[in-house]
């Protein structure tokens, strides 16, 4: 099984200030500004040079304690030591920021009655917002974090569910393949211990067919033109088996030929005519299939004229309960398999699907 895996986080300065990073505490300071410029008696480049400044000290105090250290000691957590550092960062900030502003003036900013003032107002809202901020931002990891785990989780049971399915049709398709086999190798067998001059053509036959039917098996889809052919070889070679008890015909829409359709699906369906219905009656019947588009949507038929379903309760049989379960696989119930008898004798095995053609 491959491993999904989330994208790896940004490392270094590109996590640190980063645009995700750095937009809210920088949109923070911008929004304290504006509303400090009616009463500001200084250049506004000073007051919002000093807001995002210390924004971004705060923003570094709290990336740098995310990544460093490397390991954390249990007792201590890690987010409980980026808040306290945002909250220590804040007034060191400020008063670089005042340091910086204020080298030109005669008097220190911290002997300026007024300057100090400014300097204990921006400290006291840096520490009122940033840690409020600082939480807030890992509120905001965790629940970003917690949902692309889910979105993980949910792309790798999807993969598990495709893998599941596709060991489900292969193990189908395999009950598929050996039982058509084997039941056209037994009507072989029986041609052959009878002694009929046509055994060598009909074996002859088969190994065409079956050079032919056999690589489909393991094909996801095929066309309905395909699957006719097959259908048809199928039916010659039963034909030149017992041509006085066997006749057929086929009635294809052109329309439906392109269409998309598991493979031996309408194989199994003519198979299962010729073994249950002809075979058993004396005197053989008839085969019809019938494929016909209506509304979006596939109806193909194949009606035999032999003995009719047996009183042998409501089992399908092996080739059958396979092709309703690759069709549920397939199509879930957007596809049908319905079985009903005709007078005065025959079956009418009718499939259902949709009509969908092969992407170009």
């Amino acid at each position: 099984m491959t491993a999904i895996d989330s994208p790896p986080k940004p490392r270094g300065l590109r996590r640190l200030l980063g645009w995700r990073r750095v937009r809210y505490p920088f949109g923070a300071a911008a929004l304290l500004g504006v509303l400090l410029m009616p009463g500001w008696e200084d250049h506004y480049w000073v007051l919002f040079g000093r807001l995002f400044f210390i924004a971004l000290a705060a923003t570094l105090a709290f990336g740098l304690f995310e990544q460093w250290p490397a390991r954390m000691p249990r007792r201590i957590a890690r987010w409980v030591m980026q808040v306290v550092a945002v909250a220590i960062v804040i007034p060191v900030a400020v008063w670089l920021a005042y340091l910086a502003t204020t080298q030109g003036d005669p008097v220190p900013f911290w002997q300026n009655k007024d300057r100090l003032m400014g300097f204990g107002f921006m400290t006291f809202m840096g520490l009122l917002l940033a840690p409020w901020m600082a939480v807030s931002a890992l509120i905001g990891e965790i629940n970003g974090e917690a949902q692309r785990q889910a979105l993980a989780f949910e792309l790798e049971r999807s993969e598990l569910e495709r893998q599941a399915l596709d060991a489900r049709m292969r193990l189908l398709q395999a009950q598929v393949e050996p039982h058509f086999l084997f039941n056209t190798l037994a009507n072989v067998r029986e041609l052959v211990d009878s002694g009929s001059a046509q055994a060598s053509m009909v074996l002859g036959s088969l190994i065409a067919y079956l050079r032919a039917a056999v690589p489909r098996l393991h094909n996801p889809a095929t066309t309905l033109a395909q699957e006719i052919d097959l259908v048809r070889a199928y039916l010659e070679v039963m034909h030149m088996r017992i041509p006085d008890r066997l006749q057929y015909m086929l009635h294809v829409d052109e329309a439906a030929l392109a269409l998309l359709c598991p493979p031996m699906t309408l194989l199994t369906l003519v198979e299962n005519a010729v073994r249950h219905g002809i075979d058993p009656g004396e005197d053989g019947g008839r085969i019809e299939v019938r494929v016909t588009l209506r509304q979006g949507r596939c109806l193909a038929q194949v009606i035999d004229t032999g003995v009719g379903l047996q009183p042998a309760g409501d089992s399908l049989g092996t080739g059958l309960t396979t092709l309703r379960e690759r069709l549920q696989l397939i199509f879930g119930h957007e596809a049908q398999l319905r079985l009903s008898e005709i007078a005065p004798h025959g079956v009418c095995a009718e499939l259902e699907f949709p009509a969908r053609k092969e992407a170009a």
